[in-house]
């Protein structure tokens, strides 16, 4: 069995005899992981990152997986925006930026919040009307001298302005915020932690000015009963509103009203995850040391949202 089956529903997404492909394997270090996924539609490739080796990676059909740019600032996850480029979070250097894939201009879109440098940002979106949305999870150790704190005082999930002049904490109370993804009509935006003694998923309607209710915080999704390999990381959305999340045994699949109805099962601890392909049905993830892909039959919200997409 490839696909753990729950719930009938899940079969209009796969049957349970769907199987994973391995397109490679060797990246992310002695301490991995793989990251990054994310589909350039127009050039009909994948780009991932490879953190430990501080470099970025291409796969694309026919080629194989090459490296794509050395010298990365230990990028993580990435996105992209309106325009094409590539959003992508810092883990050790410790901003988000933008790269133009075309002349490779980078811009700097936040390294601090009111005055202090952020801790270590993680997962990133972008919304249809340009806001970035990003989690800064705990610090680490400084891997050098020059990477000095203070740092700031909690984990966090910001929103940077469409404008790009105002950033937001919008959310302060996970012990380890990771990845986030908005519904497709994007009144909701999911927000998992990946802390061991939470390893579950929250909900938070979103506001006409894009900033969160947080009265309506409520527990969409709790993995801490499944004792399986994984936890909760990257997370994307079909056009059906079902919510696809890394977790234990490989890739958790629920739908819009939180029920868990099946499991991509994977040998290789998924990590985080991304749609591709033409049509957007192909789900691309990363492993802990690989890049991997599964086709679905319910195709996901393709990244960006706009003329690119």
């Amino acid at each position: 069995m490839a696909v753990e089956i729950l719930h009938d529903s899940m079969l209009r997404i796969a049957s349970a005899d769907r199987a994973e492909e391995n397109l490679g394997s060797g990246y992310g270090g002695p301490n991995g992981p793989t990251e990054g996924p994310v589909w350039i539609r127009e050039k009909g490739c994948l780009l991932f990152s490879d953190i430990h080796g501080n470099r970025r990676m291409r796969w694309a059909p026919g080629e194989g997986v090459t490296v794509d740019k050395e010298g990365t600032a230990n990028g993580n996850g990435q996105t992209r925006d309106h325009s094409g480029r590539l959003i992508v979070c810092h883990h050790f250097s410790r901003c988000v930026d933008a790269e133009d894939l075309t002349t490779g201009e980078v811009t700097v879109i936040s390294d601090s919040y009111k005055g202090y440098k952020l801790n270590r940002p993680n997962d990133v979106v972008v919304k249809s009307d340009g806001a970035i949305y990003f989690t800064d999870p705990p610090p680490k150790i400084p891997l050098t001298p020059a990477d000095h704190y203070p740092e700031q005082d909690c984990a966090g999930v910001y929103r940077v302005s469409p404008d790009g002049k105002r950033i937001n904490r919008i959310v302060s109370d996970f012990i380890n915020p990771n990845g986030l993804c908005f519904s497709p009509d994007e009144k909701v935006l999911y927000i998992n932690d990946s802390n061991a003694g939470c390893k579950h998923i929250r909900a938070f309607n979103v506001e006409q000015n894009g900033m969160l209710d947080l009265g309506s915080d409520r527990l969409f999704c709790d993995m801490k009963g499944d004792d399986r390999r994984g936890f909760p990381d990257g997370m994307k959305c079909d056009i059906e509103g079902n919510l696809y999340c890394t977790g234990p045994g490989g890739i958790w699949v629920m739908n819009p009203e939180g029920v868990h109805i099946g499991t991509i099962l994977s040998e290789y601890i998924p990590v985080n995850l991304n749609w591709g392909d033409d049509d957007w049905r192909m789900l691309y993830f990363a492993g802990a040391f690989t890049i991997n892909r599964i086709r679905l039959d319910i195709p996901g919200v393709p990244v960006p949202r706009g003329p690119l997409g």
